[in-house]
């Protein structure tokens, strides 16, 4: 291929590049268009023979920072937002169960779910999951909807960006005599990992960038009422490799390319 006709092939890329920002800009923060199909219930819900008694005093109103907070049974909880993390500042102390706080267990607090509990927690970027304990109340941040403990974050694969886009599924009363009553971690994850290069406004933007990747395959779906079209790659069950993948979109000056679990 010619110099002239490689320039003009770069700048068509850069062209459709910011489409693809464009017609994201009318999604939700977070979101990657409509939420994939996924099971009702984890694989593997942990068996709870001897279940710890709810902590009355977690479940009365409470109010932090001007507003007020109704904790509540929500056996169909089932949520996606954003997760943060906390440990030092407060390892060794009493959680609101109770419980001491051991930054380096698999722990999180929530502002309304039933206290001693369990919920499962997905990283949307890499796929891993974990059972958790809850034990504690928060996070007082707009926007977040869980807290992990340390050890909690760093089996996810959240300790060093902190925060990160995460499904929270309640999955009912916690045991008795502490933990979740599960191996910590699901290993790597039982769901598809995939990379989206792109999501294109029009058809034709997106079958050009498929056609230079290769090996993708395009997916219609809708965001606010607006189709839109995903260039998706994979899937991998192993989310490092699809890391790989998605850095070599990016080497190809891909820069939005990101990773999906669950398609």
């Amino acid at each position: 291929m010619g110099n002239g006709r490689l320039s003009i092939l770069r700048a068509a890329l850069v062209g459709l590049l910011a489409l693809t920002a464009a017609a994201c800009a009318s999604t939700p923060r977070g979101s990657l268009g409509p939420s994939p199909s996924y099971p009702s219930r984890p694989a593997a819900t942990p068996q709870v023979s001897d279940p710890a008694p709810i902590v009355s005093g977690t479940m009365r109103p409470y109010q932090v920072r001007g507003r007020w907070y109704t904790p509540q049974a929500d056996p169909d909880y089932d949520e996606v937002g954003q997760a943060s993390w906390y440990g030092d500042a407060f390892h060794g102390r009493p959680t609101a169960t109770g419980e001491r706080f051991d930054m380096h267990g698999l722990s999180a607090a929530h502002k309304t779910l039933p206290l001693p509990g369990l919920v499962e927690v997905t990283n949307l970027e890499n796929g891993r999951s974990v059972v958790l304990r809850l034990n504690d109340r928060g996070p007082f941040v707009d926007g977040r909807i869980i807290d992990l403990s340390r050890g909690a974050a760093d089996q996810l694969g959240l300790l060093q960006r902190g925060v990160g886009q995460v499904r929270v599924r309640y999955l009912g009363p916690a045991p008795r005599g502490g933990g979740t009553g599960q191996p910590s971690i699901n290993p790597e994850t039982a769901r598809p990992v995939w990379v989206q290069a792109g999501a294109f406004a029009e058809r034709d933007n997106a079958e050009g960038v498929a056609r230079q990747l290769g090996q993708a395959r395009i997916d219609e779906t809708r965001v606010d009422g607006r189709r839109l079209y995903r260039v998706l790659l994979g899937p991998w069950t192993d989310p490092n490799e699809a890391e790989l993948a998605r850095a070599r979109a990016v080497s190809l000056g891909l820069w939005d390319a990101r990773l999906v679990a669950g398609l």
